[in-house]
């Protein structure tokens, strides 16, 4: 299993406008062969002093069956589309792509 967890940085003020896009392909990323997650999630304060809480930024966890499956999910023209239309609205992404141990 692979797993990726992506930080996306949005500029500030364009979170919904973001996620309303993000959203709108979560069914079509989820019907490629081998996606098992692709879930948008952002922080949730719980008030410990060891949680950093970062503002205008989404942590994207997916799950793939297999490296080849990801790799093709990069390229499909739905998420060069989608990126298309988010990157006026993104400041920055950071990407940790990781197996099982």
């Amino acid at each position: 299993m692979v797993h990726v967890i992506a930080t996306i940085r949005v500029n500030p003020g364009c979170m919904s406008q973001f996620l309303e896009i993000f959203k709108s392909n979560i069914s079509i990323v989820l019907a490629e062969t081998g996606a098992v997650e692709y879930q948008p999630t952002v922080d949730l304060d719980i008030g410990s002093p060891r949680q950093v809480i970062e503002a205008d930024t989404i942590v994207l966890i997916e799950k793939w069956r297999s490296l080849d499956a990801l790799r093709n999910h990069l390229v499909t023209p739905h998420m060069l589309a989608y990126r298309e239309k988010v990157k006026d609205l993104v400041s920055g992404t950071s990407l940790k792509v990781l197996h099982d141990a």
